[in-house]
């Protein structure tokens, strides 16, 4: 059984449709990428996963349970967190308040202290920075402090939403590095990513989605050897 399983999902913006019998899996300790180009439906997809928006039809479970009913900090509870893309921090409370929000739920609350000190392990200019407010750190900080407070609540399955955009190089290697570390770590990845060729060398396996559809999905390194791949996301 998958840890998380889509099946026939459909999802509608009032009257225009978005995403059509879309089905897909994440095995626990997986790394699972989900390629696109804009408007392919790879947000819509990660909201209707989290609850952020309901589906017109199909089924999401999640450890051989449905959620598509649920609200969102119920799933969270589950262990289900996405990272939006966009950071969406509270730009006004400093480093250390905004990850400390991400473990509200009781779950994660239990071990609040030890999971702060692992973020901190992974992101050290984090702890440098704990009574920072979040408005003044750098896009690559921020970013950083996003996934950081989407660990603090201790997910299962971690579904991160275009975590490289906007940023220099360098930290884009820096946050793939973290997420690879986060992997190793035991936590499971959904990435939707437009640095397809980095996601895909980082992924077990991946989904091309062309206008709210799957048209190609498998193992990550023959993702990247496929001629449509190549030309569409790498240019080659």
């Amino acid at each position: 059984m998958a840890l998380l399983e889509v099946d026939r999902l459909e999802v509608s913006y009032g009257d225009v449709q978005v995403l059509f019998d879309l089905s897909l899996r994440v095995e626990e300790g997986e790394v699972v990428s989900i390629i696109g180009g804009n408007g392919a439906g790879k947000s819509t997809l990660l909201r209707a996963i989290s609850g952020l928006l309901r589906p017109r039809r199909g089924e999401i479970r999640f450890d051989g349970r449905p959620i598509q009913a649920l609200p969102p900090e119920r799933i969270v509870a589950e262990g289900l967190v996405h990272v939006p893309e966009g950071r969406r921090l509270f730009g006004l409370m400093s480093v250390e308040d905004n990850l400390r929000t991400g473990a509200y739920n009781p779950r994660a609350a239990a071990h609040e202290e030890e999971t702060l000190e692992r973020v901190f392990g992974l992101f050290p200019r984090l702890k440098e920075r704990t009574a920072q407010m979040a408005m003044t750190l750098s896009g690559g900080e921020q970013q950083m402090l996003a996934i950081g407070r989407g660990l603090m609540a201790r997910p299962r399955l971690l579904m991160l939403d275009e975590p490289s955009l906007g940023l220099a190089p360098i930290v884009i290697r820096s946050i793939f590095d973290t997420v690879r570390q986060v992997a190793a770590q035991g936590t499971t990845v959904l990435l939707v990513e437009q640095d397809v060729k980095h996601s895909l060398e980082l992924s077990h396996r991946g989904y091309v989605l062309e206008h709210g559809r799957v048209v190609l999905e498998g193992p990550a390194a023959e993702l990247l050897g496929n001629p449509h791949i190549r030309t569409a996301y790498l240019g080659i």
